[in-house]
């Protein structure tokens, strides 16, 4: 499958996710803490965290980092998720910003949406809100939040500069924009970025640093600042690549020769920037 249109990928989007939902919460039925497998979004929040959670929001955790710790949330204050998933960083959050503050969490999956909002239950937090809806089309007022976070999600929309700016009209002056998030050093080759596996993979859509710094700033945000937390090396995207649907990848592509060309140059970051 190629990238056709937008459409097409949030579909695409929404199945690989729904599934990804379905699974951890068939795992939190059906596993014991602890043994089911590990993920770079999971193995990013400390054991202190991980026991204030439901073992299905664990699962679920998708991400490329822990903006909950690096948004310096402060008690009081109004955090909203773009693309919350299961709920781990918006029940995080939600404690950080209690007794008086409150997170918001939206997904447009339905599946993930209804598990986070499960896990919430379970884990016995009541200042927290999940959303259904995009993150391209914010269903919040313009001016009510006080940070935004979001967890590898921002490089599966097809339109970024509609999100940057709905997270700009949603900010409270001041307010600040706190993802983690796939960067790239440079762009990487067309027809590498059609093959929609790398889009839900998170690789195929994530901006060079340069778009993405000239978009935050287009959308009015000022201070951006964006740091590397961990850079893909051969052995991560051979790995990546192995766990593609063959189907899926052009016959005339050299996929040895693509992993050589993109070692080094796709990264996890932590993107940081202010509404004035």
């Amino acid at each position: 499958m190629t990238l056709n249109d937008a459409d097409e990928l949030r579909t695409a989007v929404r199945e690989h996710y729904g599934q990804a939902a379905r699974e951890a919460g068939n795992a939190s039925c059906c596993s014991d803490a602890g043994t089911v497998p590990d993920s770079l979004g999971r193995s990013a929040y400390d054991a202190g965290d991980r026991k204030l959670l439901p073992e299905a929001a664990l699962v679920a955790s998708l991400g490329c980092g822990n903006p909950t710790v690096r948004a310096k949330l402060r008690p009081g204050e109004v955090v909203l998720d773009l693309g919350s998933g299961g709920g781990i960083d918006v029940l995080l959050s939600a404690r950080r910003v209690a007794p008086t503050g409150k997170a918001y969490g939206l997904d447009m999956t339905p599946e993930m949406h209804q598990l986070a909002q499960a896990n919430q239950v379970e884990a016995g937090v009541t200042n927290a809100e999940f959303l259904l809806g995009t993150i391209e089309d914010i269903p919040l007022h313009d001016e009510s939040v006080d940070v935004i976070i979001s967890n590898c999600v921002v490089n599966l929309a097809a339109d970024k500069s509609a999100v940057f700016a709905e997270a700009f009209r949603v900010l409270r002056p001041g307010g600040r924009l706190a993802i983690s998030d796939i960067v790239l050093s440079r762009p990487i080759p067309p027809q590498v970025a059609q093959i929609m596996g790398l889009w839900t993979g998170c690789i195929a859509g994530a901006l060079p640093e340069a778009v993405c710094r000239d978009e935050l700033a287009t959308a009015g945000f000022q201070d951006v600042a964006i740091e590397p937390t961990k850079v893909m090396n051969r052995s991560d995207l051979e790995s990546m690549a192995s766990e593609l649907d063959p189907a899926l990848i052009p016959p005339d592509l050299d996929v040895a020769a693509t992993v050589d060309e993109l070692d080094g140059v796709v990264m996890s970051a932590f993107i940081r920037a202010r509404k004035p």
